[in-house]
């Protein structure tokens, strides 16, 4: 979890990351990482969204934060837009109230679940060398290519085959491309997509 650190005139407050609830939400093996938020609820603010949940088009988020920021945190929300459509507030607000957003995100752990399967078991049958991680929350991976195989090259090869990676220098500060490791999504592909997509781009991987 990365977090950052504002100083206010009670001290210092620190944001947790709204990745923390993301993997909370689809975790797969083992029990949710706890919130630092609740250990020390007068001094860190909780920010999420419900992007991942429900989503992105939504564009809706939230913050749990300490009394003594409050006032300022409103104040700043409302000098930067002027407020959010209300529809949009009150529509997951009733979900989550009523239980069905727990219930929608029961569901949709088994739905990722078995995506995530099929990935692990496409990769097992098609690219046994390929290793991944990132596995144990959310709904993507990061595939571990050989040494020899150049990133740019194996997204631009796939994606002359219609299938998508993400290359991980996209998420470096360098824009570096070694070590090769593309990130796989699997939360919008069936898993017959899934299996098809890896059989595709299976010699491109070694």
């Amino acid at each position: 979890m990365l977090r950052a650190l504002a100083r206010d005139s009670m001290g210092v407050v620190a944001f947790e990351d709204p990745g923390h609830a993301y993997d909370s939400e689809f975790r797969y093996d083992r029990e949710p990482v706890g919130a630092l938020q609740g250990l020390a609820p007068h001094r860190v603010a909780m920010i999420g969204t419900v992007s991942k949940s429900l989503s992105p088009a939504l564009r809706l988020g939230w913050i749990v934060c300490p009394p003594h920021p409050f006032d300022a945190i409103v104040d700043e929300k409302h000098q930067d837009d002027r407020g959010s459509p209300m529809l949009e507030h009150l529509a997951p607000a009733r979900l989550i109230e009523s239980g069905r957003h727990d219930r929608h995100l029961r569901r949709m752990r088994t739905v990722y679940a078995g995506r995530r399967r099929a990935l692990i078991g496409a990769l097992a049958a098609h690219a046994p060398q390929v290793s991944l991680h990132g596995l144990a929350a959310g709904i993507h991976a990061v595939a571990h290519l050989p040494d020899s195989a150049y990133e740019p090259d194996v997204v631009e090869r796939a994606r002359e085959r219609s299938i998508g990676l993400y290359p991980m220098r996209s998420f470096r500060s360098d824009g570096g491309t070694r070590p090769p490791q593309p990130a796989l999504g699997f939360g919008n592909l069936t898993e017959q997509v899934i299996a098809r997509g890896i059989a595709a781009v299976a010699d491109l991987l070694g």
